[in-house]
Formats: structure tokens, C-alpha cells, sequence
């Protein structure tokens, strides 16, 4: 029966009639003993972490978890209740959208930060690693610098400032280096530079800093995000729920689009 058995491996669960175990560790010693954030670190990383590597992931985890129906990942999980889908299928519609435009700039910043640190670690200065790795990306992926600049929150995303406060209360006290806090300073600095104007770290940047701090790789910085957003997805769409509402567009059926073919010939 090896090739029945084996079909799937895990090292994350294992389970027997009676028996649930979670990296090693029974369900009902975690339950009422660990937080959901220490869960996450748990199933995704296989250790627990301590309680203040666990509160700054909670910290960022809270951050994230909505930003208006104008963001449309919310706006769809809305829309989807009009048209009859449950809780769900709302939250699966909105889940989909986060992806490298809405919903991936964490996990690029994460992959900038540690870029720029292995640019330093081959002897180059912060600013000049900074520089050097923007550069590259703006040349060959995106003129957005991800984690930098919001189109709404002007002069500066609130979010960022105080969970950046955090990260350097978390490295005060030994919880973390510090080191990708100041490499996300110096790209913000860069920034700035270039412009000429304030450029400040938006929520996607900041929580960057804890994730790539806190040891996870960048592709679990977009599912941790997603698991933040999706509380603030579900709440729209219960919301919507308890609103009620058919066939609910993304604009008011009196509004029009702009059409640009040609016109029938009369």
C-alpha cells in the first residue's frame, strides 16, 4: 500500500480515529494553550515561536485586514453576495483577486529587502545596495517600487508608522535584528531622493519589514496577507448579507461607461 500511502507526504498533520496531531503536537494540548497566530507560525514553519515574535506577527496580521469596499478584492466579495454566493464563494471571489497588482507588493517588497541584503553581504554600503536593487527593479519589473507610496493615503499610509514603532521596540529588546527595518528605511530614503518628494512606506512595506524580520519567506508573505484580508472580507460580505441588494455592480445602474467603437450605421 506504499504507493496509496505515499501518493500524499506531510510533515504537517497526522491523524488516526481518535487522534489529531499537529506537528507533532496533539490538537487538544494546542487547543486553549497557543494563539492563532502562533498556529499559523506553527503549521506553517514548524516551531512555535515566543510570545513576542507571536504578538508582532499579530500586530501585522491586525494591520492588513481591510481597506474599504474601494479596495477590489472587498468590492467583489460584495458584489458575489448580490448575485446569491454564500460566505464562501464571496470570500473564494475576493481571495483570487489578491495577486501581484492587488495583493502581492508584501511578498516583492520581501524579496526587495532580501535582495539588498545579499547585495550588502557582498560588501556594498545600505545606500548603495538600496539604490542598486530599486534600480534593478524599477528596469526590470515594475516602476512601482513595492511597499512605497499609496495612491490614497496622503502624505503617509497610518498604518506603517506604528507598526514600524513596533518593529523597533521588537528590536530594542531582542526579539528580532532590526537589520530589514533599516533596509526598508534606506529604500524609502532612496526613494525620496529620487523623486524629490516624500515617498513613505505604505501598509505592504511594514509589514514586509515583520515578515522578512520575523524569518518568513516571501511567497508566505502574500498568504499571510491573504489570511489577514480575508477577516475583513468576510465581514463586507456579511454585511452585505444582512444589507441585502440583487445583481450589485461596481457602479450605480444610472452611471454609464465610456464606449469607444463605432456606432451602427442608421
Amino acid at each position: 500500500m506504499s504507493d496509496v500511502s505515499d501518493w500524499w507526504h506531510t510533515s504537517i498533520i497526522d491523524m488516526a480515529p481518535g487522534q489529531i496531531r499537529m506537528r507533532g503536537r496533539p490538537i487538544e494540548e494546542l487547543i486553549g494553550t497557543i494563539s492563532l497566530p502562533q498556529m499559523i507560525w506553527l503549521m506553517t514553519r514548524g516551531d512555535l515561536p515566543n510570545d513576542a515574535q507571536a504578538k508582532l506577527l499579530e500586530c501585522a496580521l491586525v494591520a492588513a485586514v481591510d481597506h474599504g469596499p474601494q479596495a477590489p478584492s472587498i468590492a467583489a466579495a460584495r458584489m458575489a453576495v448580490t448575485c446569491g454566493l454564500g460566505l464562501n464563494g464571496a470570500l473564494a471571489s475576493a481571495v483570487n483577486m489578491l495577486d501581484d497588482v492587488h495583493g502581492g507588493a508584501g511578498e516583492q517588497a520581501v524579496e526587495l529587502y532580501h535582495q539588498i541584503d545579499g547585495i550588502m553581504a557582498e560588501g556594498s554600503s545600505l545606500p548603495d545596495a538600496a539604490a542598486s536593487a530599486v534600480r534593478q527593479w524599477q528596469s526590470e519589473k515594475s516602476k512601482y517600487a513595492p511597499g512605497f507610496g499609496h495612491r490614497f493615503h496622503k502624505p503617509r499610509d497610518p498604518r506603517a508608522p506604528r507598526l514600524l514603532a513596533l518593529v523597533e521596540d521588537a528590536a530594542q529588546t531582542g526579539t528580532i535584528s532590526g537589520r530589514f527595518g533599516t533596509i526598508a528605511q534606506a529604500v524609502q530614503d532612496f526613494l525620496e531622493q529620487k523623486a524629490g518628494k516624500p515617498v513613505p512606506m505604505n501598509i505592504d512595506g511594514a509589514t514586509a519589514v515583520i515578515f522578512a524580520e520575523l524569518g518568513f519567506a516571501a511567497p508566505l508573505a502574500r498568504g499571510l496577507f491573504c489570511l489577514s484580508r480575508s477577516i475583513g472580507i468576510v465581514a463586507h460580505a456579511w454585511e452585505q448579507m444582512e444589507q441585502g441588494g440583487r445583481n450589485k455592480g461596481p457602479t450605480p445602474p444610472g452611471y454609464r461607461w465610456t464606449y469607444e467603437g463605432k456606432n451602427p450605421i442608421e
